[in-house]
């Protein structure tokens, strides 16, 4: 099916709008660039004057052209050894920003029944904030490990492993949005997957629903909707 343009910046393609928002059970989110204004990673470099060469990665493995995110990630954490906590609080008060449409397309999702899943290749020390922030019911990202030191302590510029594995990939994202469906009870098909980068493709492909948000063209190119313009409760524009 050739995609629609059904109004200005919002593109679908593959079915026929609407659907029933109450026919999905489970909404799944990527933070960084999706549900927040901001690439964590990148903003935290600038506290050690790393931003560009940080940045660099981080655009290079959002576009696809670096396929190994485990390893783009293990270099760009690399480059943050030194950062303290104060610097990541400076981030997430000064520059971390919820984006448009988040909290009115979460709270509608939930009043038609669905759970709220944020599964990020981003940072804890955030996520876990914009999880409280939303209403968000599930989360999982990476945990950066710390080292005592001035303003409660620094990077060390390692990842902390988890019960669940070492980094949320693009293959974790996948395996969490089925996990917490099982958990569920529900089928990868009443799931919806929002995202922007290459490492969201993966989840976006087993959900019923795949929605792009200011994505990356090869992102765009895949998903059923594409959000080009305005804020992410624009979704609800091709849901009942």
């Amino acid at each position: 099916m050739t995609p629609q343009e059904v109004s200005p910046g919002l593109v679908v393609q593959r079915f026929v709008p609407p659907l029933r928002l109450s026919d999905f059970k489970l909404i799944a989110f990527d933070m960084d660039s999706t549900l927040i204004s901001i690439e964590c990673v990148d903003e935290i470099a600038d506290a050690v004057g790393r931003k560009a060469e940080v940045a660099a990665i981080t655009e290079a493995a959002m576009r696809g052209e670096i396929t190994d995110f485990k390893d783009s990630l293990r270099r760009r954490v690399a480059l943050l050894k030194g950062v303290t906590v104060a610097d990541m609080e400076r981030v997430y008060s000064e520059r971390l920003r919820i984006n448009p449409g988040a909290a009115e397309l979460i709270k509608a999702c939930q009043a038609a029944g669905l759970k709220v899943l944020l599964v990020s290749g981003g940072f804890t020390y955030f996520a876990d904030r914009v999880k409280a922030r939303l209403n968000i019911d599930f989360a999982r990202s990476n945990i950066l490990e710390l080292e005592s030191g001035p303003n409660c302590g620094m990077l060390t510029g390692r990842l902390v492993d988890q019960c669940w594995g070492d980094i949320c990939d693009g293959a974790e994202k996948r395996r969490t949005l089925l996990e917490v469906a099982s958990l569920l009870g529900i089928a990868p098909e009443q799931c919806i997957a929002m995202g922007d980068g290459a490492n969201d493709l993966p989840m976006m492909g087993a959900a019923g629903l795949s929605v792009a948000y200011h994505a990356k063209p090869k992102v765009r190119e895949q998903a059923m909707v594409a959000i080009n313009e305005g804020g992410l409760d624009r979704l609800l524009e091709v849901l009942l």
